[in-house]
């Protein structure tokens, strides 16, 4: 297979000139316990444009915009509020093939199609969030020909989709149901999803309906149909002036037992005033700020719950996988672009033109 392979190397925090294009970059060799995956197909997500922004540095409180952003710090510019080391290869999502095994790696993967949980985990400590990594982050991911991982993140798949469908499920669809998870949502709940048009927004919809819940999906008027397609119960405006008044009118009453929210900016204090008494507010992003008006008397007054979800449990993946093969879930492909165009294909992403996911192949 050669000892080079073509990638796309993040070179630095900054702006998409940081992502450089190599024909001929040195391939990875499976260590033990490792394998080596020929990528067939890569995710885009949020965590590859902040981190290469570094928007996850407290020196900023700008929207998630892919840009360069003033008073960001390496020290703290990685959503474990870390440094990293560059050259890096980016990205989470991948599917791929198993091209070679290193030592000690069970002889029947190799040649099987595999999905890779980017939960990287110490295997002493699996519970251990401190402990924990996320793929193309804290190692090389999958923007490239050919990426290595520890064998126990690798899932086979059974699956008639494609490599590219195949790839809009990990990272968006493991930060739902983690999501869904710390909130507990059950088939008695409504759930509003803000963002819904979104890679995790639209993840959010399939895994609370297939839980038995109630969905109201938020997102702008051109996407609306493109969304009420996905199946939720109701489709409301990304940003309504008198949120409980547009509720009303979706589904009877002013109020959802559970907000699951990937958005956060000005809208944020709406969100948060249309939870039941009792009911719980669930974050894993906040691409539209991260700064918010808090008032405490709500929380407290409410007894509301509030959760963050990043760190996904063992098992999560797993699960995931089954839903895939039995078709509880389908993917949402926006778009596929060559990984040579990934400059352009993040900036689409950043654009939020879409509806779902965007994937590269190499």
């Amino acid at each position: 297979m050669g000892e080079t392979m073509r990638a796309m190397v993040l070179t630095g925090h900054g702006g998409l000139d940081r992502l450089v294009w190599h024909e001929a970059w040195p391939k990875p060799v499976a260590g033990p316990g490792e394998v080596l995956i020929r990528v067939g197909a890569c995710g885009l997500n949020n965590t590859d444009v902040n981190t290469r922004s570094a928007w996850y540095s407290k020196g900023t409180s700008a929207p998630t915009t892919g840009g360069a952003l003033d008073g960001a710090a390496e020290q703290d510019a990685t959503w474990g509020g870390a440094a990293i080391s560059f050259p890096r290869i980016q990205g989470a999502d991948v599917c791929g093939r198993v091209a070679a095994l290193g030592a000690g790696v069970d002889a029947g993967l190799l040649g099987r199609r595999v999905l890779v949980d980017p939960w990287l985990r110490d295997p002493e400590d699996p519970l251990d969030m401190d402990r924990a990594g996320y793929f193309g982050s804290e190692c090389d991911g999958g923007f490239a020909e050919f990426t290595r991982v520890d064998a126990r993140n690798v899932h086979p798949v059974e699956s008639a989709l494609s490599d590219a469908e195949l790839a809009t499920f990990a990272t968006s669809c493991v930060t739902a149901e983690n999501m869904l998870d710390r909130a507990a949502v059950g088939q008695d709940d409504t759930v509003l999803i803000p963002g819904a048009s979104g890679g995790v927004g639209s993840a959010l919809i399939q895994l609370a309906k297939r839980r038995g819940a109630r969905t109201v999906a938020m997102c702008g008027g051109a996407k609306a149909a493109a969304v009420a397609a996905i199946g939720p119960d109701a489709v409301i405006g990304r940003a309504p002036e008198d949120l409980k008044a547009a509720l009303r009118a979706a589904i009877g009453r002013e109020s959802v037992t559970v907000v699951a929210d990937v958005v956060g900016g000005a809208v944020w204090p709406q969100l948060i005033g249309a939870i039941a008494r009792g009911g719980r507010y669930t974050c894993a992003g906040a691409i539209a700020g991260p700064v918010v008006e808090f008032d405490l008397r709500t929380f407290y007054l409410r007894d509301l719950t509030f959760t963050g979800a990043t760190v996904v449990p063992p098992g999560t993946f797993a699960r995931l996988v089954g839903h895939i093969e039995r078709g509880e879930i389908r993917p949402l492909l926006a778009a596929t672009w060559p990984l040579a165009e990934l400059r352009a294909a993040q900036a689409a992403f950043i654009a939020k033109s879409h509806v779902g996911n965007i994937v590269v192949t190499p």
